[in-house]
């Protein structure tokens, strides 16, 4: 008999990753694009060293189960690097390539000394052994004998060849090439970088704070060394010991060590090897009168086929006369935001406009700090942080006559509403709209929100388990869509309702936690960040549809803010299920998830990332 089984949350989300890293293989993408999945799985995975082992490594280090986590990271790591010079090899015919400076002429070798000398050493920093404690997570070093040299993080690691179209030389290898530039006695150079826990322990973090948590941040504990093949053993036993890590912490493999810098080369190849940009459907209606059309009917738009721009055209009718007030979360929004530009030109126009701008937010908090500055001088309200991540996404504008409102599955980003599909929600119901300005005004008082339609915190856990347990039949069906599934009750709701006849479909991007007999799961990996968060039941024969802004995770139902919202017209719920339907036909972008392992889905004629 098959059994369920149960995963480290962690191990799931390294699966995923080694998911991404296959998208290298697929026949059906651009040679660029299988190219940038190496970068891809690359931040991904310095993402795992500064933030997701920060349970395994802080509570079971050296463990078992940690253990495991090393051995698939350090598999992933060679998988991704041979990935890598395979793609080059693909490239090299095409036009694009990466020399080793032994290729360089006397004439090329003498511009990149002096491009070394005037642009790169004087930003280059020589420290003593002594230093090894102060090392800056994830910069590139060399290691002499007596010093170690940082490379400068704000330099290309990837350098154009003049007069050779297409042809790069590495960073790296040309400071080994002319080390006499940066060390005061000659010597061999040896290529590492040593990634720390950025995760900070302090969960109530307010704007005062934010600067002495971020400054702290860079103090974290080392959990992660990766250094050249043939590094000299004595040096580096001396360096692992300074940084505190075990022998199983540390990776060795041939340079390039940081494959982000595959990155580069995308950006800089033809547009032939790329995929062919998104036109994405416009509704040219609601662009022309967002709020007239609500007054009508509610619009349901699925990023990013349909174009993201329509949010931030809702967030521009802030400016329109009718409306005085206007409520907004936002968590990662990005350098530049047409949104968080429209708030700030209806506060100059004398506007009540309140944010719940989230200083939390993970990797984004420099440039939250610097939003929220912009925000306080243009007299827009930056609502103090409660004592849990804000993590929902809504947007309301408040008038005389009524409200409209905004909910989505996504950040109010524009980057990410080109590249992640997402949901958005947009209506004039009466009841939605007093709910979310109940949220919003409970938020700023700091009470809990007591909520009629929407749903948030334990609530959104209530809701799940009540529907799946309503579906615990022969004819019961349960379809869900999270990044995410993690949460112990969910699951075994989900398997006791399988258990009893259910017909439970899990479409799961990253983190499952429990596979069994009885679950149809699968994750989508494709062109698209699979990013929308929906479940959906079919309750008797009338399909009930929510979607919101959280994952089925502990920690998001129990230590944050989310929200999760009925969707409630008709034409917008049968939009909803077709999305699912066509996700779970899909056999283009997918992997099965099964106790005995995982079945890759391709090639086939179904495509749900196509539109």
């Amino acid at each position: 008999m098959k059994h369920a089984e149960t995963i480290l949350p962690e191990l799931a989300w390294l699966r995923f990753n080694r998911r991404v890293l296959l998208q290298t293989e697929r026949p059906d993408f651009p040679l660029l694009e299988r190219l940038r999945f190496v970068a891809i799985w690359a931040r991904n995975m310095d993402e795992f060293f500064t933030a997701r082992i920060a349970k395994p490594f802080l509570r079971g280090r050296g463990g078992a189960e940690y253990r495991a986590l090393l051995q698939e990271a350090r598999l992933q790591k060679g998988l991704a690097w041979a990935r890598y010079g395979l793609l080059l090899g693909e490239l090299r015919p095409k036009g694009l390539e990466v020399l080793p400076v032994e290729a360089l002429d006397e004439e090329e070798e003498a511009y990149f000394g002096v491009y070394l000398a005037e642009v790169a050493v004087p930003r280059t920093d020589l420290l003593d052994w002594s230093q090894a404690q102060d090392l800056t997570s994830g910069a590139l070093y060399f290691a002499s004998e007596r010093h170690l040299v940082r490379l400068p993080q704000d330099l290309p690691r990837l350098l154009p060849i003049p007069g050779r179209e297409g042809a790069f030389v590495r960073l790296g290898e040309l400071f080994r090439l002319r080390s006499d530039l940066v060390l005061p006695e000659p010597g061999p150079l040896y290529e590492f970088r040593a990634l720390r826990l950025m995760e900070s322990e302090q969960d109530r973090v307010d704007w005062d704070d934010l600067t002495q948590v971020l400054e702290e941040r860079m103090e974290g504990v080392f959990t992660h060394l990766e250094a050249e093949e043939g590094f000299p053993s004595v040096w580096l036993s001396r360096l692992r010991e300074a940084l505190g890590l075990k022998e199983e912490e540390v990776y060795l493999q041939a340079p390039p060590l940081d494959l982000r810098l595959a990155e580069a080369l995308v950006e800089a190849g033809p547009e032939g090897l790329r995929f062919i940009p998104l036109s994405p459907n416009r509704p040219k209606a609601f662009l022309k009168a967002p709020l007239d059309h609500l007054r009508r009917q509610d619009l349901l738009l699925y990023h990013p086929f349909q174009d993201y721009r329509a949010v931030e055209r809702f967030a521009e009718t802030a400016l329109a006369p009718e409306v005085e007030e206007v409520w907004a979360t936002l968590y990662r929004i990005g350098p530049e935001n047409p949104l968080a530009l429209a708030l700030i030109r209806a506060a100059q126009m004398g506007k009540r406009v309140h944010v719940l701008l989230e200083a939390r937010a993970r990797f984004d908090e420099l440039l939250n700090l610097a939003w929220y500055l912009r925000f306080r001088r243009a007299g827009v309200e930056v609502v103090p942080l409660p004592e849990r991540k804000v993590h929902a996404k809504a947007l309301l504008l408040l008038g005389k006559e009524g409200g409209f409102a905004h909910l989505g599955t996504g950040n109010y980003n524009p980057q990410n509403g080109a590249q992640y599909t997402d949901f958005s929600y947009f209506t004039a119901r009466k009841g939605v709209v007093e709910d979310l300005r109940r949220f919003f005004l409970a938020l700023r008082d700091g009470q809990e929100p007591a909520l009629s339609h929407l749903y948030t915190g334990p609530r959104i856990r209530e809701l799940l388990l009540e529907r799946i347990r309503s579906e615990a039949h022969p004819e019961g069906r349960i379809i869900l869509k999270f990044n995410h599934l993690t949460d112990p009750g969910v699951l075994k709701a989900l398997l006791e309702a399988a258990q009893k006849g259910a017909r439970v479909q899990l479409i799961v991007r990253s983190t499952l936690t429990l596979l069994a007999p009885g679950f149809e799961a699968r994750s989508l990996v494709g062109r698209f960040l699979e990013h929308a968060r929906v479940a959906a039941f079919r309750g008797g024969g009338r399909w009930l549809v929510y979607m919101g802004s959280a994952d089925a995770m502990p920690r998001n139902f129990d230590r944050r803010y989310e929200l999760f919202f009925p969707v409630l017209d008709e034409e917008a719920r049968k939009a909803v299920l077709r999305v699912l339907k066509r996700q779970l036909k899909d056999d283009r972008n997918t992997f099965l998830l099964t106790p005995e392992g995982e079945v890759r889905l391709w090639g086939g004629r179904h495509d749900a990332q196509a539109w």
